[in-house]
């Protein structure tokens, strides 16, 4: 007989143990968990009993837990089910008891156990973490659901208390109407995915939600209900055998595909709702409103899926015209199933209602064959919209790789535009109307009418990013090969600015068909000439705005104007410009530069005459990730701020209204965080033209995975939106010094911060040996690589892995780091009304409220402990304890500032049902760090292997999901 491993010695043991534990309990992974008392001082309140109204998101839980536990031990035997179970006990009574014994008996238990083994109980644990987000959002459903039953007043974030808000302030319906005619509202789906979950599994997890929101809101028979278990012990079935990583590494055709799938999911039947339910409002308001006019669709969909090439040369042409047939497909797919739907239901008999004139001619005009519809109209009008639809996707060669796509030979006329599409649709509308047919022109129709006006042909607006360096190059390289010794990137900023603003101003292309360039600016002309071939194929709205990262100038601005006037898309005659050019300001030096830069751009005549071209309206975009990788978490909110401030004097000063783009991410650390609050946070009038948001990683998923809880999103923006724009008052804070103390307090911050991250010697090294960051980069979460250089450096490290990194190991550094620095040194320096001024502003001022809500949340996710396993993982043991002890000091000086701020005493006092989620999920995270250290460990030490490297990947999955808002 071969001798033993002592992972397998191990797992005998446990075995062992294990067999003796009492079946029942045995069968539920999730057993005890919402039991857990608490006896930390620092840690978020814990009632020894479950409030009434949260009983069902437990037994949800449970149940979910029983299904979770009957698919382990059915599919890795007894024996693995026994350790997942031993492992689980084990962490419930470290963080029920604060037992230092319970977490070194988990340590142990946890170190060189089989790959298989290991990678079972990763799964078991993981798996909890995405079970247990389904089961809180199917309770956030049901808690609005019984709000609404109840007809209680309706609550913050929803269209009805905002509409409400805007009547009693005296604007009328009819106004707000006239507004939103001139805004627009957007979230923007970004490709920079912390999610590393698969299509396949967030298809089961979908199904999972369905049926466990069927158990809850419909009555079920014993044997209905034993069949809807059936499906879901199926489909956990399923997910279980389904691998939850991608096998090879993410292109972007498959990150284009991932984002598609959330319109499917929420974004072509929810968005629609948005608009209904804001009309519906309106016409609450005043009825002829809603009656006689419809609201302009000023809330849009955009994406950067396929039109993002910053650092990403998979970027081109060709995956442009990829990602705009793929968005078009899947806009066509959609109309085609809700016009079948559409023709079922107007099965209206032409002798028992009446119809209109322009009905009556549509219909007479139809292709339609069948006999059995000559008496119904609709359905005749519906047949020839379909056929004349299926001609347009013949014309956009739209699934022309697919046999059925060109079988039908339908002599229909394609439509020219989306506006004649929904002119058809416009005229069933009306017809019904006017025929006491009302309640039948709501519904699907209502919905497909708006979507076609939402999406278009398009689907979304595709926004093109690229870099300011790149542009540069491209400008040289066309410049000396049309006037050779030019020397362009030698000339001052003011002879750039000079000279772009001449060639804005002449007829002359300065690219030469005959000439030769550069891959690079090739690549980048291709690319401009296929956004105006985009334009011209699927409309206007398919190609609306260029995004110029690393903006440092105003030449940096001009540049891609210069490059849009090559493809057509500026019109120096007219001085129109096709597109919004968008600069983006990412770091704490470039924000603090970003109003300057726009004053002097506005006050140049050539391109102020293409600004009035596009209704006087400039976007510019704000990122957070950078500025915060930068500067730190305060610093970078306050000077976020401070440059809102700034842009909106600079643009009240030339008479152009601003619109801003916030480059928001998942997690604190980048932005993130409720989206109510921080839109409301911002400074008095920096919503003026209406607002984009970039919507990212895993947090796609979280917030558009589920319809319901996607349109609950929805609305919250679109709520919060309304609010800034005509509730706001329009001052920058409640008083002026509050914006003197937040200048004192984030300078202090940012020396802290920037004295760790940048000064430390070898905390480059620390960050790289103590979280997963290598690792990261590795996985198969992106078609971009980490950094934007072949280098370590933190200047050039992205600011996705830099910020998922350290949520992985607990930290959260980049959610907190520097404020207990500045709150302590503000209160050493004021001891008798220091601290009253910090309270008064936490009271007062829903920018600083939002800078304490989220580093409350963030903190509350962190643990140290943990944390401080990961250190250990420093092969200079010296410097990796020098580094953690001040990491440890800032973290406990935050911890003490946020709680006496805020006056609390615990984290996230005041939101007791996240608390409790955290406490929840805290011993379904604690095992998968303790696995992903011994693999880290195990792999840095050489060791190989697929099952390790898979290992290390699951766990990072799993934590992402656990702590839901990390990337």
């Amino acid at each position: 007989m071969l001798n033993k491993t002592a992972g397998q010695q191990r797992m005998d043991a446990l075995n062992s143990k294990g067999r003796r534990m009492n079946d029942k309990a045995a069968g539920c992974i999730l057993q005890g968990i919402v039991e857990m008392p608490q006896k930390s001082g620092r840690r978020p309140a814990v009632d020894s009993s479950t409030p009434e109204k949260d009983l069902p998101l437990r037994a949800d839980i449970r149940f979910l837990g029983e299904i979770l536990g009957d698919t382990v031990r059915e599919q890795e035997g007894e024996g693995v089910f026994d350790v997942v179970e031993q492992v689980r006990k084990t962490s419930v009574r470290f963080r029920r008891d604060a037992d230092e014994v319970a977490r070194r008996e988990l340590s142990v238990l946890l170190t060189g156990l089989p790959h298989a083994v290991t990678a079972s109980i990763v799964r078991a644990f993981g798996y909890f973490s995405h079970l247990a987000n389904i089961a809180e959002d199917q309770h956030h459903i049901r808690r609005t659901r019984a709000h609404r039953a109840a007809g209680a007043a309706p609550r913050e974030g929803s269209i009805k208390r905002t509409m409400e808000r805007i009547f009693a302030s005296g604007m009328s319906p009819a106004a707000v109407m006239e507004l939103l005619g001139h805004v627009r509202v957007s979230p923007v789906l970004t490709a920079h995915p912390t999610e590393v979950r698969r299509k396949s599994t967030l298809d089961r997890e979908m199904d999972i939600a369905r049926l466990l929101a069927r158990r809850d809101r419909t009555r079920l028979t014993p044997g209905e209900l034993a069949a809807n278990e059936d499906e879901l012990r199926r489909a956990a079935h399923i997910l279980w055998q389904t691998s939850i990583l991608r096998l090879s590494k993410l292109r972007v055709a498959n990150e284009i595909a991932n984002g598609l799938s959330f319109y499917d999911y929420t974004f072509l039947r929810e968005l629609p709702q948005v608009y209904a339910m804001i009309e519906d409002a309106l016409a609450a308001g005043q009825p002829q409103v809603g009656e006689e006019s419809e609201l302009p669709s000023f809330l849009r969909m955009g994406s950067w899926i396929g039109g993002d090439r910053d650092g990403n040369p998979f970027v081109t042409a060709d995956m442009l015209a990829r990602a705009m047939q793929m968005q078009s497909e899947c806009v066509f797919a959609h109309y085609f199933r809700e016009l079948a739907f559409l023709s079922n239901e107007l099965s209206l008999d032409s002798t028992l209602v009446g119809i209109s004139g322009e009905i009556r001619e549509l219909s007479d005009r139809s292709p339609d064959p069948a006999p059995e519809h000559t008496r119904e109209p609709y359905r005749r009008v519906i047949y020839g919209i379909v056929q004349r639809l299926k001609a347009t996707a013949r014309h956009l060669r739209l699934g022309s790789d697919k046999p059925e796509a060109a079988q039908d030979d339908a002599p229909s006329v394609a439509y020219e535009k989306p506006g004649e599409f929904k002119a058809d649709l416009d005229a069933v509308h009306r017809s019904l109307v006017a025929n006491k047919a009302r309640l039948l022109a709501r519904g699907r129709l209502q919905a497909l009418r708006r979507a076609v006006d939402v999406f278009g042909f398009h689907l979304a607006g595709l926004d093109l990013r690229q870099n300011s360096d790149v542009h540069e190059r491209v400008m040289a390289d066309l410049f000396e090969t049309a006037q050779p010794g030019t020397g362009y990137t030698s000339l001052n900023e003011a002879a750039r600015i000079a000279l772009l603003c001449r060639e804005l101003t002449t007829l002359r292309p300065l690219a030469s068909p005959f000439a030769t360039y550069t891959t690079e600016t090739a690549s980048e002309l291709a690319i401009m000439h296929e956004a105006a071939r985009a334009r011209t194929l699927y409309g206007e709205a398919a190609v609306p705005n260029y995004v110029i990262s690393k903006t440092g100038g105003v030449s940096d601005i001009l540049e891609p104007a210069m490059l849009l006037k090559e493809a057509g898309l500026l019109d120096p005659k007219e001085g129109q410009l096709a597109l919004n050019i968008v600069p983006l300001f990412e770091t704490i030096d470039d924000l603090r530069r970003a109003s300057t830069i726009m004053d002097e751009l506005l006050g140049l005549p050539a391109y102020r005459r293409l600004i009035d071209s596009r209704g006087s309206v400039q976007e510019v975009m704000l990122g957070y990730s950078d500025s915060n990788k930068d500067g730190g978490f305060l610093t970078s909110g306050w000077e976020l701020y401070k440059a809102e401030i700034r842009l909106i004097d600079v643009f009240r000063k030339h008479g152009v209204r601003l619109r801003l783009f916030h480059g928001r991410g998942g997690s604190v650390g980048r932005g993130g965080g409720p989206a109510y609050q921080a839109i409301l946070a911002q400074p008095g009038g920096a919503v003026q033209a209406g607002i984009r948001i970039t919507e990212q990683g895993e947090v796609i998923a979280a917030k558009y995975s589920n319809p319901e809880v996607g349109r609950r999103n929805l609305e919250i923006m679109t709520a919060a939106s309304l609010e800034a724009m005509l509730l706001q008052p329009q001052h920058a804070a409640p008083h002026s010094d509050f914006l003197i103390a937040m200048e004192e307090l984030s300078a202090t911050a940012f020396k802290a911060y920037r004295a760790l991250v940048y000064e430390t010697e070898g905390f480059e090294t620390f960050f790289w040996q103590s979280t997963v960051i290598g690792e990261i980069a590795s996985l198969n979460i992106g078609s971009r690589p980490a950094s934007r250089t072949n280098s370590r450096r933190i200047e050039d490290l992205r600011a996705i892995p830099w910020v998922f990194g350290w949520a992985q190991c607990r930290l959260m550094l980049p959610g907190w780091f520097g404020f207990g620095s500045a709150v302590k040194a503000w209160i050493a320096a004021r001891p008798d009304a220091g601290l009253a001024m910090l309270r008064a502003m936490a009271r007062e001022w829903p920018f600083f409220q939002m800078l304490l809500s989220n580093m409350d949340m963030v903190l509350a996710k962190s643990d140290i402990a943990i944390a401080s396993r990961y250190a250990e993982l420093v092969s200079d043991r010296a410097l990796g304890d020098t580094i953690f002890q001040r990491i440890r000091n800032e973290w406990s000086d935050t911890v003490e500032a946020v709680l006496i701020v805020m006056e609390q005493t615990e984290l996230l006092e005041r939101n007791p049902l996240l608390a409790r989620s955290i406490r929840n999920r805290f011993p379904y995270l604690d095992p998968l760090n303790h696995i992903q250290i011994d693999l880290l460990r195990r792999h840095r030490a050489g060791e190989t292997g697929p099952a390790l490297v898979e290992g290390i990947h699951l766990t990072i999955n799993g934590l992402a999901a656990g702590l839901r808002n990390s990337g």
